[in-house]
């Protein structure tokens, strides 16, 4: 079986580390590789550092041209390989085939973005600020950069920070989740075509001991995180107490409202797509649908009918709509969770748990699983389930919702679905989440706008994607500047 190696300056190295874990297929259990894991990896840490921060001398002194060159090459490279790297992450991570070609589709649009470096990196510029001064604002690159990526989304979310970091100037370390390190393997196989010097981009496995070794190095300037929120505290905590400039997305709780004027055929439909892609495993999926008046149930009857139809399976199998969940010990998570909101009152209206899937009876499947009536104050409803089941809940006015959302310890995304501008442009205002949707079941943003992010679901100042991206990569310099006239008449 593959043990996985370290690309470090420009090479593909063993680890120092002997100590390995298991990649698993979430929906056959088939073992498609080991990664290292283990006290050693923090010195295969210490070796990319090393090289990393001697490669960032030349590099960051590369005209940001120049150094966007190679993303126009790395764009091809993948929108070639895009089937190939399509079936990895399926294979990893337990998406549907159609769920990694979209995600891939994001990772290449960051990839265009930050081609966009020459112009996003300008400086800014007031001539006789006094008389015979002038002051500009100049970006320069941080350093040595990292970034500790989830299981979720392996093809997308390093893209959040990769392109952006290395277009800015600095060199980059990433350290994929030992989950599902070979879509990235994959990635840096196609990077080594694409004329990046030596040492610009590195890649090292490993579990928290190459985390907390990235955390504690002096010589890596910024982390860059996506996980759930306990460890997102932690890693920004342990960050900025060491200097380091952080951005740490965490988790979710998302809640969906829909008001009587809403479509509800396409409503319904879009919001089951939200709540059930990527088998709820995603921090911008609804967890919990919130239904204002009287609906009469019928909102409650179209829900259902829809997820009960809904296809589970091996993503690879053309007609499957929801993959299973990455591993066993989340499945077992999900369906503790699940009883304990039938414990606290909920009345199980659809249950997902202990499915047949034929050909794959040892996979981590769950069905789309609704849940009714859950007590607000219930376990289910303030934790993050990552998992694809739906919490139903009934409220009198768009008011009283907004104020649950507003009281979420969570803030990723709210949406909500009407045909009244006047009710949507409310929401969009006071809605405490840093994504908001109006008609709209997954508001992730453009390549071009921040991953937003509020209160428990995101720890420090700049998100990942577009501009954020560019400030979080570069520190900015004013420099003023006089050129007094007997100086100047001497040339």
């Amino acid at each position: 079986m593959e043990v996985l190696k370290n690309y470090v300056g420009g090479s593909w190295v063993s680890s120092r580390e002997s100590k390995t874990s298991d990649v698993i297929n979430p929906a056959s259990q088939e073992i498609l590789a080991r990664v290292p894991v283990g006290e050693k990896t923090a010195a295969d840490l210490e070796a990319a550092v090393k090289i990393a921060a001697e490669a960032y001398k030349e590099w960051s002194q590369v005209p940001v041209m120049q150094r966007v060159q190679p993303l126009y090459k790395l764009k091809q490279l993948l929108e070639d390989h895009i089937d190939e790297l399509a079936r990895i992450i399926t294979m990893e991570c337990g998406k549907t085939y159609v769920e990694s070609k979209g995600e891939l589709q994001r990772a290449i649009e960051n990839v265009e973005t930050a081609c966009a470096a020459p112009l996003l990196m300008q400086s800014e510029f007031s001539e006789n600020i006094a008389r015979g001064v002038d002051e500009f604002m100049i970006r320069q690159p941080l350093g040595v950069t990292a970034c500790i990526a989830p299981f979720n989304f392996p093809g997308m979310i390093p893209f959040w920070f990769l392109p952006y970091a290395i277009a800015c100037g600095n060199t980059f370390i990433l350290k994929p989740s030992e989950k599902v390190p070979l879509t990235m393997k994959r990635v840096f196989e196609l990077l080594e075509k694409v004329g990046l010097p030596d040492g610009v981009i590195n890649l090292v496995h490993g579990g928290k001991e190459t985390v907390d070794a990235m955390l504690d190095h002096p010589e890596i300037k910024s982390i860059s995180f996506v996980g759930s929120s306990k460890i997102a505290r932690y890693v920004y905590a342990r960050g900025t107490a060491n200097g380091k400039r952080v951005q740490a997305q965490g988790g979710a709780k998302n809640p969906v409202v829909i008001l009587p004027d809403a479509d509800l055929e396409v409503s319904t439909n879009i919001i089951a797509d939200s709540v059930y892609g990527c088998a709820g495993q995603r921090c911008l999926a609804a967890s919990t649908v919130i239904t204002v008046g009287d609906d009469k149930n019928e909102i409650k009857d179209r829900l259902y009918a829809i997820a009960e139809k809904r296809v589970t399976g091996y993503g690879l199998e053309t007609s499957v709509e929801m993959g299973p969940v990455i591993s066993g010990e989340s499945r077992q998570r999900i369906e503790y969770l699940i009883e304990k909101g039938i414990s606290e009152g909920a009345n199980l209206l659809l249950d997902g748990r202990n499915p047949k899937i034929d050909g794959f009876e040892k996979g981590n499947f769950i069905r789309p699983t609704i849940l009714e009536g859950v007590p607000l104050e219930g376990e289910i409803i303030k934790t993050e389930i990552f998992g694809p089941v739906m919490s139903l809940l009934k409220m009198k006015t768009v008011d009283e919702a907004i104020e649950f959302i507003n009281a979420n310890s969570y803030g990723n995304m709210a949406c909500l679905f009407t045909s009244s501008g006047a009710s949507a442009r409310k929401f969009r205002s006071e809605a405490m989440a840093g994504n908001i949707g109006i008609n709209i079941g997954v508001a992730a943003p453009m390549a071009q706008f921040p991953f937003s992010g509020w209160k428990e679901s995101f720890f420090g100042d700049l998100h990942g994607q577009g501009r954020h991206a560019i400030e979080f990569f570069t520190q900015t310099k004013v420099v003023v500047e006089r050129w007094p006239k007997e100086w100047t008449r001497k040339f």
